[in-house]
């Protein structure tokens, strides 16, 4: 059984502070964690990806329901270096 995704609420609050919230959770994360985004700014839909694209972390999905989007992310391994 793995456990509860993390959940980050920013719900109620304009771009960029769900893509900050996100950022700061991520930071703190063990690899393959999941994090939830909850979020009510539209362009948190593309915000997130675009702030994963260059990785580690990946996109799991993104779902609509009323308005409110659930971002659903897994961390991937911090860079060594």
């Amino acid at each position: 059984m793995s456990p509860a995704p993390v959940l980050v609420d920013a719900r109620g609050h304009q771009c960029p502070v769900p893509s900050l919230r996100l950022a700061r959770a991520l930071e703190t994360a063990a690899p393959g964690e999941t994090i939830v985004l909850m979020a009510t700014d539209p362009m948190a839909r593309i915000d997130v990806p675009h702030m994963l694209a260059d990785g580690p972390h990946r996109l799991i999905g993104i779902e609509d329901a009323g308005g409110v989007l659930r971002i659903t992310v897994e961390t991937g391994a911090a860079p060594s270096g």
